[in-house]
């Protein structure tokens, strides 16, 4: 978690704190390091997706212990918990959910600030990198953990002169839950 942001992103459990500048500068320097790696902007960005969903994977764990919520009934309320206490709770920022399709299966989660961008600005040969993509695979890992199986996309980003981050959020499938063992009546 990340100390200094918005006041409403405080009532998220308290986690181990790191300072948000050495975050920001580690990630920074990660994305450089993949770019000098791979070379082609479209593996960096396969690549930080990859990393991000591995990382969703295992934070959904700590989320549902520390965030001690009850189970949510549809993908609108998951949602909602994803941008109101996930993101505060990991990033210290909160994001708005809006424009729902009619099926209630697609949204977008609406960020003014994001800290994974801060101090970067992309130079003109990277403006296919999607800089913030590990949070579209953190999204993606943590939400196939709870048995829903998304896309998620870039659609704005406030590094290529867009006034927001826009995170886009498809639901393919909400699988059922399903037990190792039978229940015997």
């Amino acid at each position: 978690m990340l100390r200094g942001g918005p006041a409403g992103a405080r009532n998220a459990p308290s986690l181990e704190q790191i300072n948000a500048e050495v975050f920001t500068l580690t990630y920074g320097s990660i994305v450089r390091q993949l770019i000098s790696d791979f070379e082609d902007i479209e593996e960096v960005n396969k690549q930080l997706e990859q990393m991000g969903y591995n990382m969703g994977i295992r934070l959904v764990d700590e989320f549902l212990a520390k965030a001690k919520i009850t189970r949510c009934s549809s993908f609108r309320d998951t949602a909602d918990v994803v941008a109101k206490q996930a993101l505060p709770m990991f990033l210290n920022v909160s994001a708005n959910v809006a424009n729902w399709n009619p099926d209630q299966t697609e949204c977008s989660l609406i960020l003014t600030d994001n800290p994974l961008a801060d101090f970067v600005e992309l130079p003109e040969e990277y403006r296919e990198l999607k800089y913030c993509n590990v949070l579209a695979g953190v999204v993606r890992g943590a939400l196939e953990m709870v048995n829903m199986e998304v896309e998620c996309r870039w659609v704005s980003d406030m590094l290529k002169g867009d006034d927001c981050y826009e995170l886009r959020i498809k639901l393919n499938e909400h699988r059922d839950e399903k037990f190792p063992f039978k229940d015997d009546d």
